[in-house]
């Protein structure tokens, strides 16, 4: 689908979010051979599309990478609203059975009216910072947060720290960053200015005592490696992958859409950008995509593999 065709398939989406009803033209619903969709900023949701991949096996993915737009984290609400909208519309109309927001910033501003808008025909699931385990878990009694402040700004956080860490009386401690995206983004997790700036960023919560660090956001499990390379074990890194994957399986087996039959040597990820910067992601992808996962990247205008 070109881009003046998402443009137009989802102006009354996007001139009308709240509320985005009614549905114009449903889909049929989708059968369990369908893929899985799964939508990020950027490639940072890959980190989630891969646990889901290692937890179902047998399923496909289409992959929305909003890269015209990349990072949300700095952006307006409303316009985080927008951009997310449009990305779920795109892969509803492109057949896709669930619809996973990989985004923790988009999740939380979107998930209620976009779940409104779709019923349950086609399930929408989202993301809410791993703040419950590490709160369960925490020995030192304070834990930190890494995320965008857009993620601080929504409810879901809110409503986790009081429901489970407020009770616990565990502290916590937000850290907001806005060049780390741009990191992974670019591949470079490992650079002397990536390091430097996890550094400043997080010896502070060490300092302070904090035992977990909860990564906030899709694009941060990528920066696990290099947060241990400066920290060692002093920081326990948790995230919400796992979490979602098992949350998949579930919406899947509920629906009787879960495909159980084994797919071998076939294309396993699909992505497609909005910012046609495929090419230039082919590098950083193969470094990103363990080698056994069969993926292919193309602009949004002209799939190209």
């Amino acid at each position: 689908m070109s881009q003046g065709h998402l443009k137009q398939a989802t102006s009354n989406v996007m001139s009308a979010i709240q509320p985005i009803y009614p549905l114009v033209d449903p889909m049929p619903k989708a059968s369990a051979d369908a893929p899985i969709g799964i939508f990020d900023s950027g490639v940072g949701g890959l980190s989630v599309a891969l646990e889901i991949a290692r937890y179902l096996p047998n399923e496909r993915f289409v992959y929305y990478a909003d890269t015209a737009y990349v990072p949300y984290g700095p952006r307006k609400d409303q316009e985080i609203r927008d951009l997310t909208a449009r990305a779920i519309e795109w892969l509803y109309r492109e057949g896709c059975k669930v619809a996973v927001v990989a985004c923790n910033t988009a999740s939380a501003f979107s998930l209620d009216y976009l779940r409104e808008h779709y019923g349950e025909n086609f399930p929408i699931i989202g993301l809410v910072p791993a703040l419950k385990p590490a709160v369960l878990n925490t020995q030192s009694k304070t834990v930190a947060v890494l995320a965008t402040p857009a993620t601080f700004r929504g409810q879901l956080i809110k409503d986790v720290m009081t429901r489970f860490a407020e009770p616990a009386q565990v502290k916590v401690i937000p850290v907001t960053c806005l060049d780390l995206v741009p990191f992974v983004e670019a591949g470079q997790q490992m650079s002397p200015e990536c390091l430097a700036t996890l550094t400043q960023i997080l010896q502070p919560v060490v300092d302070q005592g904090a035992d977990y660090l909860v990564l906030g956001c899709t694009h941060y499990p990528f920066l696990k490696s290099s947060i241990q390379y400066i920290f060692g074990q002093k920081l326990t890194l948790i995230d919400s992958g796992f979490a979602v994957a098992r949350q998949t399986a579930r919406i899947l087996i509920k629906n009787g859409l879960l495909f159980e039959h084994e797919c071998k040597d076939s294309l396993k990820i699909r992505l497609v950008v909005s910012g046609q910067n495929a090419e230039q992601l082919q590098p950083i992808l193969g470094h990103l995509i363990p080698v056994d996962i069969k993926w292919q990247v193309s602009n949004m205008e002209t799939e190209v593999s």
